[in-house]
């Protein structure tokens, strides 16, 4: 972690519109949805956020990054974002990576690396592929710790729920047989 006293105004502005990614996180996890939150910034004022819906909206594209970078594009009036910077809590898919390259945003901030499907560096690296017709500037691991530890819990709890699921169903079935 950077200490703050050394701390450049670029990394505190990041630090600021991370906390409000992770906020968008939050409230993904209170809808039961993987808590990945995203800010589209420009000129530092918030024009676009969202967080992972695809269950809630039965949309596979869904993705915290979509969406708020459809409601960036909304809010500007343009589908290219080329001055936005995009703060994200996980490192993007492979859709979300291509949709940044395709809205020609300006930077990507992300805070946690994803090595099973990451595409800013992790797994594959479109955001910087050379045959693209636009590469996009990265910054990572700003909060990385905390949106880590909110990722890993929300799935050490989701593993937890399902073996309790399989318990029960192990013991509900036992017991039906005892009936028979």
């Amino acid at each position: 972690m950077v200490d703050a006293a050394a701390s450049t105004p670029e990394q505190e502005r990041d630090h600021y519109f991370m906390q409000l990614a992770i906020a968008q996180a939050q409230a993904a996890e209170q809808l039961g949805e993987v808590p990945v939150g995203a800010i589209a910034v420009y000129n530092n004022e918030v024009v676009g956020q969202g967080h992972n819906r695809v269950i809630t909206n039965l949309d596979p594209s869904a993705h915290a990054e979509v969406l708020a970078l459809r409601e960036a594009a909304q809010h500007l009036g343009n589908y290219r974002l080329g001055d936005v910077t995009l703060y994200v809590t996980l490192e993007p898919c492979t859709m979300c990576a291509g949709l940044m390259v395709h809205s020609r945003i300006k930077r990507l901030v992300f805070a946690a690396r994803d090595p099973k499907s990451g595409a800013a560096g992790s797994l594959f690296t479109i955001t910087h592929h050379p045959s693209l017709n636009h590469q996009v500037a990265i910054t990572e691991g700003v909060c990385a710790a905390e949106c880590s530890a909110l990722l890993s819990a929300f799935f050490q709890q989701r593993r937890a729920a399902k073996k309790r699921r399989r318990q029960l169903d192990k013991l509900a079935t036992q017991s039906s047989d005892k009936l028979a």
